[in-house]
């Protein structure tokens, strides 16, 4: 579940007196009195609330009239903020998991895009590239292995794909090798007469594989979210 997302600099008081100011507002047609204000937001005196009022007229929250009792207005409302921040966001399914040690056999369905019942993520979409987000259908697995530590790739990681079927020579790739059933996160060599999956670890071996048919690309990755940032 998504938590709500608080605009940069501002505090839990700082939303509750925009909040109490709006809703206020709304309810009566004309703004509270700073009295008024600190009842509702539960502030220990008027000068508290004037601080409070004052940092949200510097970032451009609220407007004020000094010279009238009633002098506040709200330019932007918490509702439109709430609503910013959902829109920012883009949901990607979580589909399953991604090997990245020697390829061990996984079921194909863990590259089914559309399994939503794995759960998904939220990715601020300012976070991705801009034209991976306007492609969409972009997928997320969960790591699983060490054997690409050096690209700070760890286990429990999760990696956001974009499904492709064809690649650059150094780009990090889902493959399924379906003469095996097996599946890999690796480095991606197109080496004329063999296929090299490249490990990012000194302690593993790359993988040879000579017939290139049995080497079938999923996706690319074009962002890692580390396991500490997961919710």
């Amino acid at each position: 579940m998504m938590a709500r997302k608080k605009k940069e600099g501002l505090s839990d008081k700082h939303v509750k007196v925009l909040q109490v100011l709006e809703t206020f507002t709304e309810k009566n047609g004309y703004p509270p009195t700073i009295r008024e204000i600190c009842d509702r937001a539960k502030l220990s005196s008027t000068s508290v609330a004037n601080y409070y009022l004052e940092r949200l007229e510097e970032k451009g929250y609220i407007e004020r009239d000094r010279g009238v009792s009633r002098g506040l207005r709200v330019v932007k409302s918490f509702t439109d903020q709430i609503k910013e921040a959902l829109d920012e966001l883009l949901t990607i399914p979580l589909v399953g998991r991604i090997v990245a040690s020697e390829p061990v056999p996984m079921p194909t369905s863990d590259f089914n895009p559309y399994d939503s019942e794995s759960g998904s993520i939220n990715i601020a979409k300012s976070m991705l590239p801009a034209q991976d987000v306007r492609q969409g259908n972009l997928f997320a697995l969960e790591v699983s292995g060490d054997s690409m530590i050096d690209a700070m790739v760890n286990h429990g990681d999760v990696v956001i794909m974009q499904p492709a079927t064809e690649v650059r020579n150094g780009e990090m790739v889902a493959v399924w090798l379906n003469d095996k059933d097996e599946t890999t996160l690796k480095y991606f060599y197109d080496e004329g007469n063999r296929v090299r999956l490249q490990p990012a670890n000194p302690t593993m071996d790359p993988i040879y594989i000579k017939d290139r048919s049995t080497v079938q690309i999923q996706g690319k990755v074009v962002m890692v979210v580390r396991q500490m940032e997961m919710q």
